[in-house]
């Protein structure tokens, strides 16, 4: 495969020098988008014109898009997550899919980390409030170890962050629509319902993805369960979590703390959150770490050829 037929949309490949070259070796005739901007689909009907291939990343790839490419045969998806897919109009079109999971579990399991120790200590608003000139002396946080700490979603993130977390002793609980049972048994981890993941999570993460089911799922009935005491973080998806409500639980004490990656929009626009003390924010890094890009990037030209036909129930398409 010399990539001949191939449109690669996403921009940030032609900007990283390494994606790029990892591509180019592989694919030395593909068709790159220059960026800066993803594009919309008009914008991505009119690039990917006369390919029978694609390495798509959150382009709209709607029935919109696929009808108007009755020569495309595959797309390949270059990083996690594909709610930007419609999968039944990749099925109705017979256009194969090619998808590797976790790639990039490693790196946002570690951010998830981060933000918990983070977050347990401090850091955030500490680090501010030097930066601005104060002169803090001390703040007692708490340690992670030994800290009840929720998983909503033990998907592949978070098995990976239920692993890191084994030197702190933790007692982790977790919440999920898929049987991880064996997992669970393995990694001593115990199954709970959604409202004592919220009453009993001192560290609660989400690595969810966002369906029809999660949107919203964290409003302001389910914010108000959480304990006081506890720290939410957010490294899946924006959306998932009622931001203004969020804030408010942040203004009046009622949660201690709050680390997201991910928002409703992004780029983030909600200063009130984002400036908020006790919110640590971050502009959706999770997977931003040298090796997990090349490992991405190697991963999408792999589901090239080893892409299958659509099961729209196997991606939550709903």
């Amino acid at each position: 495969m010399d990539g001949t037929g191939i449109g690669v949309a996403p921009p940030m490949i032609a900007a990283h020098p390494r994606m790029r070259a990892e591509l180019e070796a592989a694919l030395p005739k593909a068709k790159l988008h220059p960026g800066p901007h993803t594009m919309d689909e008009d914008e991505l009907i009119a690039f990917l014109s006369g390919c029978d291939k694609a390495i798509l990343g959150f382009e709209p790839v709607t029935e919109k898009v696929i009808s108007a490419l009755p020569g495309l045969k595959i797309v390949s998806k270059f990083g996690a997550g594909y709610e930007s897919f419609d999968f039944a109009a990749l099925r109705r079109h017979n256009v194969r899919f090619g998808y590797t999971w976790g790639v990039n579990k490693l790196a946002v399991a570690e951010l998830a980390l981060t933000f918990m120790i983070s977050a347990l200590r401090w850091i955030g608003p500490l680090n501010l409030a030097m930066r601005e000139g104060g002169r803090p002396r001390y703040r007692n946080g708490r340690l992670l170890t030994g800290r009840v700490v929720g998983i909503h979603g033990c998907g592949n993130i978070g098995k990976e962050v239920t692993r890191l977390l084994r030197p702190f002793g933790c007692e982790i609980i977790a919440c999920d629509i898929a049987d991880y049972s064996g997992f669970y048994r393995e990694h001593n981890v115990k199954p709970v319902s959604f409202d004592e993941l919220l009453a009993r999570s001192e560290v609660l993460t989400l690595h969810l993805p966002k369906t029809a089911k999660t949107r919203g799922l964290y409003d302001r009935a389910a914010l108000e369960k959480l304990r006081s005491d506890s720290v939410l973080i957010n490294t899946c998806r924006g959306g998932i979590v009622d931001e203004a409500a969020l804030l408010e639980r942040l203004n009046s004490g009622a949660l201690t703390a709050a680390a997201f990656d991910v928002f409703a929009v992004e780029p983030a626009t909600n200063d009130a959150l984002l400036r908020h003390p006790n919110m640590l924010a971050t502009p959706h890094i999770g997977a931003s770490a040298e090796e997990i890009r090349v490992e991405t990037i190697r991963a999408a030209i792999r589901g090239l050829s080893e892409a299958e036909e659509v099961d729209p129930a196997k991606y939550y398409a709903e």
